[in-house]
């Protein structure tokens, strides 16, 4: 299963909605994509995390870990 809320860069919004990446629907998607999975889904996340970093280098870094990696648990 591949989401339909996919991030779009370098704004790191979604293409799917608009809203900020990973949007509601795309952590439920993620979270299906990855059942059991969760270590393989943080790594994923993580590595988006780097990119999206020299993107948004403006938006403070906690706000940024508590998005793309904080809400998975």
């Amino acid at each position: 299963m591949t989401s339909t809320h996919q991030p779009v860069p370098p704004l790191w919004n979604c293409g799917c909605c608009g809203d900020d990446w990973p949007c509601e629907p795309g952590r439920r998607e993620l979270l299906a994509e990855y059942d059991g999975c969760r270590l393989s889904l943080s790594v994923y996340l993580a590595a988006q995390l780097v990119v999206a970093t020299q993107h948004l280098a403006h938006v403070p870094a906690s706000h940024l870990h508590h998005r793309f990696v904080g809400w998975v648990r």
